[in-house]
């Protein structure tokens, strides 16, 4: 069934409702609300570790371990917290940035401000990411689409009214970004609350989640990679266009955002894709999985065209530097809508993908890209030419690694990744041995100092700490006291 078609139903960001509105003050401000969205996305190297629980979503759902889900997002929600902290630090320090790599400082100083307007948000971004995929990987996707629409219209009237009600500028414009962050993470869990979506997953909060902490982050990095890897490229080309002019920067980042705007429909696909090779893998459906990795990568290419050419069409007699980049972005987006990205993911092989994608990108595409960008005078038409062969690599290498994909193998590896023996100890049971074990090296230790044999009220705390240490290691107590 191809329920998933609901996955497409992905809006416009709250990053590229500002730059229409930016634009529309100068080419200064579009360029200062540029550099710092870039910004904004090197510092989210640790948003990477929002694709972890999304892997880990799939294949435990898709194994019937529905309560573990819960805990799964539990454990995400606390390490995307910790990791506003390292991107907070990043974010401070825009201005400095910015100068180090030769950034105008009338626009550097622009891009600090609208990055401390929007500093505050930062959790609410990675908290309405986390709920999503949660949803997602479920195969519920409407709640995003309703609140997608909600935030995004609310968005577009606080960026007016702060705009050109009451003329504050970029400043507004950082602060309504900001707004629409907290309405879209406050608005879709309230949607889940009122719904009950989550109570088929949901055993309320449990010591569980601070456990195994270390798969999470070894499966995270691969992610974090895969992701940011790609993402950096794209922000690395914006500084390039802005040490040639503001003119530059301003048509980069706005071909920048057609790419991620047109990408909406194909990232409906690779998240289905991913949602269904994972889910199959975790039920150890390898057939369904390797069905789940081929409809979307022959099916969305040949579906996606005609949009490409509508959007080169409107574009070409607004923006001529932009139009002159509009044919590459269509070859690129061919290649880029393949998808493969989603299924390699779904089936934990994020390693794989990030390795390709610093290869392809890093060591082939941007060096042709910086190469026809200043040797060869083609600005940033040189810089999305580079971009483009790497993503056509790209494509093909993922398309021959499903191909020999060892598919049982896979399966196999997603059902023990996230199944665990029944006689393991539980993170409830094993905070509770940590706690009585402290509270008997206490005891015994205020007994020492006082060079008294353990009577009394020593004893009996000694009893007590024994009796629950050995009830929770199934152990005889005398062999306990004994020790």
């Amino acid at each position: 069934q191809m329920t998933n078609h609901r996955s497409l139903k992905k809006l416009l960001k709250p990053d590229f409702v500002s730059t229409v509105f930016c634009g529309h003050l100068g080419k200064t401000e579009l360029a200062a609300v540029a550099l710092s969205i870039s910004v904004r996305r090197l510092s989210l190297i640790l948003s990477g570790f929002e694709l972890y629980p999304s892997t880990c979503f799939m294949q435990t759902y898709g194994s019937g371990n529905l309560k573990r889900v819960g805990v799964i997002l539990q454990r995400g929600v606390l390490i995307l917290l910790l990791a506003c902290f390292p991107c907070w630090a990043i974010l401070i320090n825009t201005e400095p940035i910015l100068l180090a790599v030769k950034q105008s400082p009338e626009v550097a100083s622009i891009a600090q401000l609208y990055v401390k307007i929007f500093m505050p948000s930062l959790p609410a971004a990675f908290m309405y990411q986390l709920q999503g995929r949660y949803l997602q990987n479920q195969g519920i996707i409407w709640p995003q689409v309703v609140t997608g629409v909600i935030a995004n219209i609310l968005n577009a009237i606080i960026n007016y009214i702060f705009l050109y009600c009451l003329d504050l500028g970029v400043a507004g414009s950082a602060a309504a970004n900001a707004i629409s962050q907290y309405l879209l993470a406050v608005i879709l869990f309230a949607y889940i609350c009122c719904r009950g979506l989550h109570k088929a997953t949901w055993g309320g909060w449990t010591l569980d989640c601070l456990q195994e902490w270390g798969p999470f982050v070894r499966l995270a990095i691969p992610s974090m990679l895969m992701l940011c890897l790609e993402w950096w490229l794209f922000e690395i080309g914006g500084f390039l266009a802005g040490v040639i002019s503001e003119t530059e920067l301003g048509a980069h980042s706005i071909v920048y955002e057609l790419m991620a705007l047109a990408y909406m429909f194909p990232l409906g696909f690779a998240a289905a894709a991913s949602v269904r090779v994972g889910n199959a893998l975790g039920a150890g459906n390898i057939e369904q999985a390797k069905l789940s990795s081929k409809v979307p990568i022959i099916y969305v290419p040949l579906f996606l065209s005609p949009s490409i050419i509508s959007i080169c069409i409107f574009f070409r007699d607004i923006l001529q530097r932009v139009a002159d980049v509009m044919i590459i972005l269509g070859l690129l987006h061919l290649a880029d809508a393949g998808v493969a990205g989603g299924v390699l993911r779904g089936a934990g092989k994020q390693l794989i993908g990030a390795l390709c994608n610093l290869v392809g990108y890093y060591f082939i595409g941007f060096p042709i890209g910086v190469s026809l960008m200043f040797a060869a005078n083609m600005g940033i038409v040189g810089l999305w030419t580079g971009l483009c062969i790497s993503v056509w690599l790209q494509l093909i290498f993922f398309i021959t690694f499903m191909c020999k994909l060892d598919w049982k193998k896979a399966a196999e590896e997603g059902c023990s990744r996230f199944t665990r023996p029944s006689t393991r100890c539980g993170g409830e049971k094993r905070a509770l041995v940590y706690w009585h074990f402290f509270k008997l090296t206490i005891v015994m230790g205020a007994a020492k100092r006082q060079k008294e044999p353990l009577q009394n009220s020593h004893a009996r705390e000694n009893s007590e700490c024994t009796d629950s240490l050995a009830s929770c290691l199934n152990l005889p107590c005398r062999d306990l006291r004994s020790s």
